[in-house]
């Protein structure tokens, strides 16, 4: 939930996403099907409150979490709810970005959410006290750095790594995504894609998908039992219902 990277590949787009831990969590549900009204929803859930941070949709939607809006914040808690929660109330309908603009987000603690609605791609950020939303071009990959993790300076320093590896690829796989998540950084494990710092907070899994108009393929690794966990989805035309 903490470094989310957005690739449009041809007739495909990657969304891959590091989630970046303290080490009291309890490890998580790896991906599994979810009923609800609207369809089958495929995530990860956090053991502690029961969300997720990386969710697909059986009708082609996805979202990532990000902790954090725009700047480092004091956490205030008790919250309302988890962000996790947010993230699964939204993927559930069939148009999480007007439902993003309607929510009541009164004592959430702030975040950011990469959605791919419809086959467009939509940044949502609530900064604890108001909501910013737009949508972004598609065609042109994008990364995000968690703010409540990374400084400016560090965030930009992945932006440059993630532009170079970008040059340097004619063809990109979902495999090649999960690797630069994986392998990329100058040696600082403060810093590096993949953090440890200190064992007090790292990197507890990657999560991706490769998503067509047809089919997605979900890939997740568990760095904590370096298990690899697969999952493919035949989508939906059309939702199960018009929520």
């Amino acid at each position: 939930m903490c470094t989310v990277t957005f690739i449009p590949a041809g007739e495909k787009i990657f969304l891959v996403s590091n989630r970046d831990e303290k080490h009291w969590r309890s490890p998580a549900v790896s991906p599994q099907p979810y009923d609800f009204p609207s369809g089958k929803i495929y995530f990860p859930k956090d053991a502690d409150a029961g969300g997720t941070w990386f969710a697909v949709h059986e009708n082609g939607n996805a979202i990532v979490l990000l902790n954090g809006g725009f700047k480092a914040h004091v956490p205030q808690p008790p919250y309302r709810m988890s962000r996790g929660l947010v993230t699964v109330e939204l993927i559930q309908v069939n148009h999480p970005f007007d439902r993003f603009r309607s929510i009541n987000l009164e004592n959430i603690e702030p975040f950011t959410l990469v959605l791919w609605e419809n086959e467009e791609l939509f940044e949502c950020r609530w900064d604890g006290e108001r909501k910013h939303s737009k949508q972004l071009d598609k065609t042109a990959p994008q990364i995000w750095s968690s703010v409540t993790l990374y400084s400016e300076e560090v965030i930009m320093k992945r932006q440059t790594w993630f532009e170079d590896w970008l040059k340097s690829r004619s063809v990109i796989s979902l495999d090649d995504v999960l690797n630069f998540h994986r392998f990329t950084g100058d040696g600082d494990d403060h810093n590096d894609l993949l953090i440890n710092r200190n064992g007090k907070v790292f990197t507890v899994s990657i999560t991706g998908v490769g998503l067509s108009a047809t089919a997605a393929h979900i890939k997740y690794l568990d760095l904590l039992t370096n298990q690899l966990f697969l999952q493919d989805i035949a989508l939906l035309k059309e939702p199960a219902t018009h929520l």
